[in-house]
């Protein structure tokens, strides 16, 4: 079954009139808190539509409006269904009962916090980040849970939210809204190491890619990503070490060295960034030829070796533009058998 809807979020103040439907007994978004909104009629535009539903739900008249995108929604229980996704800051009229469920001026910074979808919050962010128009399409599995997601017809990075003890909590969610609420998500960091001649190491550090959205032109860890939901960890180790660095690596040569539990926070190109990672800490240790590397452009601008102890001094004095935790980095040390002193 294919059906055809809109939907409004109206501005004022920094507030979204939200509708929290809590009326119609078999509602698909029943105590939900979505906009205003609802079904064509027979001949109706999306404008049209967006107009009379407002005009009936709120009693508002909207005299300035936009068309932000089109949602499509795959229920995963047989439905589809084709959303025309508008916001509004300019209206007349006084606002009247909803018979759909109660209104509520709610302030943006604390729609996130409602009882909302969870593909809401993606293109609540893109609302948030100015994209003038897009196309996003969303699949549930038919209990609510978000399945998959694609923007302008290519996936998103879709993740396990895990509770504090790194356990699944059942909710998956998009990468740029897991770092938009710091959701704990796990991800593999993989180091790769070198003993030298002399009994010290040696760790192969990447330079992040300017065009990375967080940490741009810092060095890194060797290898390291999001594990994608559903994915294996190991699986998911090899197939970052293959994306950045071109290498194939069998799992038995990835040697595990622990969990690391990593906060961070901080501002790229004017938004906030928050990363909470439940990481799997592997150390790689055959032998690596850096002019045989393949590096990913749009992830790694280069590699090099550093020696360990003056990679450590580096991270403490902040000599070295990084992003590494000195707590994981002394955790790989402790697993080669290196003294803090060295």
């Amino acid at each position: 079954m294919k059906n055809m809807s809109t939907l409004c979020y109206i501005e004022k103040e920094g507030r979204y009139l939200m509708l929290h439907r809590t009326v119609k007994k078999h509602d698909v978004n029943k105590d939900k808190w979505i906009g205003v909104g609802g079904h064509f009629e027979e001949g109706e535009s999306p404008e049209e539509c967006v107009l009379r539903e407002v005009k009936e739900e709120t009693g508002y008249t909207l005299t300035s409006y936009q068309y932000r995108g089109l949602v499509t929604f795959l229920s995963g229980d047989g439905v589809t269904e084709y959303m025309s996704l508008f916001t509004a800051d300019q209206f007349t009229g006084e606002e009247i009962p909803c018979d759909e469920g109660e209104l509520e001026w709610v302030p943006k910074e604390k729609v996130w916090g409602l009882h909302i979808w969870e593909g809401d919050k993606i293109f609540f962010r893109l609302l948030d980040e100015k994209i003038p128009f897009f196309s996003l399409k969303l699949v549930y599995d038919g209990r609510s849970g978000l399945v998959s997601a694609s923007l302008n017809g290519t996936p998103m990075e879709l993740f396990d939210v895990l509770n504090e003890d790194g356990s699944k909590s059942g909710i998956v969610r998009e990468r740029g809204v897991a770092h938009c609420e710091g959701s704990l998500h796990p991800t593999v960091h993989i180091w790769i190491v070198r003993e030298r001649e002399d009994g010290a190491y040696d760790v192969l550090l990447q330079k992040r890619s300017r065009q990375k959205d967080s940490y741009p032109g810092c060095y890194d860890i060797s290898a390291a990503g999001h594990v994608t939901s559903g994915e294996d960890i190991l699986k998911s180790a090899q197939r970052e070490l293959k994306e950045e660095l071109g290498l194939d690596v069998s799992s038995e040569e990835l040697e595990f060295v622990g969990i690391h539990k990593g906060w961070t926070e901080d501002v790229f190109y004017g938004r906030a960034f928050k990363d909470y990672e439940w990481s799997h800490v592997y150390l790689y240790q055959r032998p690596v030829e850096l002019h045989e590397l393949e590096l990913q452009e749009s992830e790694v601008e280069e590699v090099m070796w550093m020696d360990y102890g003056e990679c450590l001094n580096m991270i403490q004095n902040s000599s070295l533009p990084n992003c590494i935790y000195e707590d994981e980095f002394r955790m790989v040390g402790k697993k080669l058998g290196i003294t803090s002193g060295q």
